[in-house]
């Protein structure tokens, strides 16, 4: 966590200029620009990285998941609906450094070969939301999300959707089913998200602890 955590505190929060100055982007560019969608894989499943949101799931075979899946549309989604009492950790990463997680988003749909991403949020935190949808507004005017970023062939967008207070939607198939519109009740497996998870397409479901190491990595 403190890795993570570096940033928050140390930079304005929606000051892209101070991000980029603290080494934001460098990861995104490299991941664009000198590596194949299948070496970035390989470089998270060697770096063990598990999942942060409770079931220690590794990140990589994740992503493999994903990516082996021959689809045309495909969703990264990023589960910040932090539902625990007195849980906060993601509410922190988020309100300090909200870049650097929609960062390892970016990296992750073109690992996968996604193209659109939600950020599912915690209901109880408006202002975090309200941040996000600033931070999300500012990276598509600077050519970070949308089409063809940073002069590439990769096009991702972000949308921020909120929950309704319900804990159950922390799990991730609960959480595809209320971004659908359903109530928030979790789903049968398998099928698995990596197969068919939002709108029955393939989906990469990650928190936002997990998503904000994957630019470090």
């Amino acid at each position: 966590m403190v890795l993570v955590s570096s940033l928050c505190g140390k930079i304005v929060p929606l000051s892209l200029k101070e991000y980029k100055e603290n080494e934001g982007f460098k990861a995104l560019e490299k991941a664009l620009f000198k590596m194949k969608p299948e070496e970035i894989i390989d470089e998270i499943k060697a770096s063990n990285l598990k999942g942060r949101g409770g079931a220690a799931f590794p990140t990589g075979l994740k992503l493999q998941f994903v990516a082996s899946e021959q689809n045309d549309t495909k969703y990264v989604i990023c589960n910040a609906d932090e539902g625990e009492p007195g849980t906060f950790k993601d509410k922190i990463i988020l309100d300090g450094c909200p870049f650097q997680v929609i960062e390892g988003m970016i990296i992750s749909a073109f690992a996968v070969g996604a193209n659109y991403g939600y950020i599912y949020i915690r209901g109880e935190y408006p202002k975090t939301k309200d941040l996000l949808l600033k931070a999300v507004n500012i990276l598509k005017k600077e050519g970070y999300l949308g089409n063809n970023i940073l002069g590439t062939d990769l096009s991702f967008d972000i949308e921020i959707r909120s929950g309704a207070g319900a804990y159950v939607c922390g799990e991730e198939t609960a959480l595809i089913e209320s971004i659908e519109g359903n109530p928030g009740r979790s789903r049968f497996k398998p099928p698995y998200t990596a197969n068919r998870g939002l709108w029955e397409k393939p989906t990469l479901v990650n928190n936002v602890e997990t998503l904000i190491n994957i630019p470090y990595i």
